[in-house]
């Protein structure tokens, strides 16, 4: 199973797009704007769109690629997500208002997009391909992903602050690789723990809830671009035993255009 990473910022710049995974050729999770770097075709392979939670930057794709695709499809994409996720696309997305309504158009019949509720610990089956909706902490409702691969488990986190349920289910998993947020610098910890996201600090005492003996690589996302190269100092800073002065984890910074095999 191939992961292609399409966005990773916390914010839009320059070669920053925002959250957005392809897993396979037919399933989304999230749809930032890294959407934006596939092509038509690409598109229009889409069958099926996973969203984390209701906030812009992991939406902001989704009604313009449905825009872009909508005649060349012959049946709906799907969208899975919380029921507080999909009544938000509905009030203040989808509703005609901001966006034509897609799950009403050209008809009630037979629209371009249907949603599907899920619900956090489910397990679902989505073109062959297994997915675990994993508890996530955020200021709306909101979830992680797990991913299983041929050799594991590809962890996605969400956004979202400590949250120990999370790991009480993934220390359970046999991990491949771990995608974690860090969104802001230590100095901006005050900020990441009101809006619940992590920062360094924080993000180290998430990681020791790994065993020693579950080690795999860990790339850090979601990270705001004017403090990008801050935050990864700090993270390899906290993360390294004041005796050796190593990592006891392999800790890397995920790029938008890389591709893991799971």
């Amino acid at each position: 199973m191939k992961v292609r990473v399409l966005g990773c910022s916390g914010a839009i710049a320059k070669d920053c797009r925002t959250t957005s995974f392809l897993i396979g050729d037919s399933i989304l999770l999230d749809a930032g704007t890294g959407v934006g770097d596939l092509t038509l075709e690409e598109m229009g392979k889409i069958d099926h769109v996973l969203l984390t939670h209701s906030h812009l930057d992991h939406i902001a794709a989704l009604p313009l690629m449905l825009d872009a695709v909508s005649s060349l499809r012959r049946s709906p994409v799907q969208v899975h997500a919380l029921a507080a996720t999909i009544k938000a696309l509905q009030s203040h997305v989808f509703n005609n208002i901001i966006w034509p309504d897609f799950s009403a158009i050209p008809s009630q019949a037979s629209p371009f997009l249907q949603y599907q509720p899920f619900a956090t610990g489910q397990l679902l089956t989505i073109d062959g391909t297994e997915i675990e909706v994993l508890p996530a902490r955020h200021t709306v409702p909101a979830v992680g992903f797990g991913v299983r691969g041929n050799t594991g488990w590809w962890i996605f986190s969400g956004d979202t602050e400590r949250n120990q349920p999370f790991w009480d289910r993934v220390n359970n998993m046999p991990v491949s690789y771990l995608v974690i947020e860090t969104a802001f610098s230590n100095r901006e910890r005050d900020l990441a723990r009101r809006s619940l996201h992590l920062s360094p600090d924080t993000l180290a005492q998430e990681l020791a809830n790994i065993p020693p003996s579950n080690r795999y690589p860990i790339y850090i996302t979601h990270t705001k671009p004017s403090e990008t190269e801050l935050i990864m100092e700090e993270i390899l800073q906290l993360d390294c035993t004041a005796s050796t002065h190593q990592s006891p984890h392999d800790i890397r910074w995920l790029i938008a255009g890389q591709t893991l095999e799971v």
